[in-house]
């Protein structure tokens, strides 16, 4: 008789869990959501519990492990990714069966983040203050500005621009520069403190992603000082003309103000700081300049031992490294009192002669034209008298005695009646003027008054009146 018999193998949690890795996606762009990042698939080879298998990764992590068909996984984003939070990812898919005791695999992928041009360069100041002294040499260097960019590749390569001016009219171009690499700025010419003491503009940094993302910062350069500007007076003028002369009785106090110095420097701060200084005087004692303001005092009393005619050179300094210097010279007059005429110097009177010869030209001219009209006036009453008196010689008439009888006029008329006629001329009494009140001819009476003696003893007379 045969005997059978059924042996029964049992299972034992033998083999750990696989993992097949069907697609991977690495790296992955940043800022996109719910990106499939790896699907892969679990076997396990055991039986019953242990060929059963539950799959999971780190819970902190922004990712999701999604199941799909049997024994298949979707590893997806949770939300957009940043690439300048974090770049890269280190995730282990923890794969674990359920037998007794359970076995476990690990298996590790790398998920790098890619970037996207979503961060624009972002300056290190918003504003920068540059200093640049006066009178520099070109392309000298004088400042930088600096950005940066938290993309990556060509997404954070950062290029500069000079924004143009709020002015029109500023030529920024021709006054500063930029690098477009390193952002260091070059003036290019050299700035002059009293013509430009501030210069603002704007600074561009762009990347070179597509679109570029840029930003601006505002630059301000000040222009320093340099002791460039000798001081100049302005009192007195020291243009060539004649020398201003300053009257000081002699009865002067010590102290008296003579004069005052008056200059201006075209710096700032020290180097406009002025000071004064009598450098040369024709008489050492007699008169002082006060160092702060330029006034010029008498330094003592004044007697008649003094010369009347002073001469002082008084140096203008400003407080600059070097400093810088001017001169004047003041002419000061020793008087009496202040009734007494002005004298001017010898030298001052020679130099306003010289200097203005237009004023003689006119004075001989004038007195040329004054002299030949006097010349003609004088011709035209010596022609009159002539004329008169040739005409009282030919025509024998007496002017009779009465009411002005000087002003006769002397009138010959042409034509059919050839006759010569004598007028009195009679002015508008006490008037003082000369202006004619009438004409009355006086040969009528002539004849009344000599009744007919000067016609009959007078053969032209009987001619002219047909007797």
């Amino acid at each position: 008789m045969d005997v059978q018999s059924e042996t029964k193998v049992v299972d034992v949690n033998d083999n750990p869990p696989k993992v097949t890795m069907s697609a991977f996606t690495s790296p992955i762009p940043e800022n996109s959501p719910e990106i499939v990042v790896a699907v892969f698939s679990v076997s396990d080879p055991d039986s019953g519990d242990n060929g059963k298998t539950i799959s999971s990764i780190q819970d902190d992590l922004p990712f999701l492990l999604k199941p799909s068909v049997k024994n298949f996984y979707t590893l997806v984003t949770k939300s957009a990714l940043d690439r300048e939070e974090r770049a890269e990812y280190n995730i282990v898919i923890i794969v674990t069966d359920l037998g007794k005791p359970r076995l476990k695999t690990e298996h590790n992928i790398t998920v790098k983040v890619s970037d996207v041009n979503d961060n624009a360069p972002a300056f290190t100041q918003t504003s920068y203050t540059l200093f640049v002294r006066e009178n520099n040499s070109p392309a000298l260097h004088i400042g930088s500005v600096s950005a940066t960019d938290r993309d990556a590749g060509a997404n954070a390569q950062v290029t500069y621009s000079l924004l143009p001016p709020h002015d029109p009219q500023l030529p920024l171009a021709s006054l500063v520069s930029i690098n477009a690499d390193n952002g260091q700025l070059f003036a290019l010419r050299a700035l002059d403190y009293e013509a430009l003491r501030v210069l603002e503009f704007g600074v561009r940094a762009a990347d070179r992603g597509s679109p570029a993302l840029s930003s601006q910062a505002l630059v301000r350069v000040l222009v320093l000082d340099a002791n460039d500007n000798s001081p100049f007076v302005l009192y007195p003028l020291q243009n060539g003309s004649a020398p201003c002369t300053e009257l000081v009785p002699r009865a002067a106090e010590p102290g008296y103000l003579v004069s005052k110095v008056v200059a201006v420097d075209g710096d700032s701060g020290q180097n406009a700081w002025l000071s004064y200084q009598l450098l040369k005087a024709t008489e050492p004692g007699l008169f002082s300049v006060w160092a702060h303001n330029g006034e010029v005092r008498t330094a003592r009393l004044l007697s008649e031992r003094d010369a009347a005619k002073h001469r002082l050179l008084v140096q203008v300094r400003d407080n600059g490294e070097p400093p810088l210097s001017a001169s004047v010279t003041l002419h000061v007059l020793l008087v009496d009192g202040f009734s007494q005429p002005y004298l001017p110097l010898p030298e001052a009177a020679a130099d306003a002669a010289q200097a203005d010869p237009l004023t003689v030209y006119l004075v001989i001219a004038l007195a040329s034209v004054s002299s030949l009209f006097l010349f003609l006036v004088l011709a035209f009453v010596a022609v009159r008298l002539c004329r008169r008196s040739r005409a009282s010689s030919l025509g024998g008439c007496s002017v009779p005695e009465g009411h002005f009888p000087g002003h006769l006029v002397d009138v010959s008329g042409t034509g059919t009646l050839s006759q010569s006629y004598q007028y009195e001329v009679c002015l508008m009494g006490g008037s003082g003027t000369s202006e004619f009140k009438f004409l009355k001819p006086i040969i009528p009476n002539l004849i009344s008054q000599n009744s007919g003696r000067e016609v009959e003893e007078n053969p032209s007379l009987r001619n002219s009146f047909g007797i």
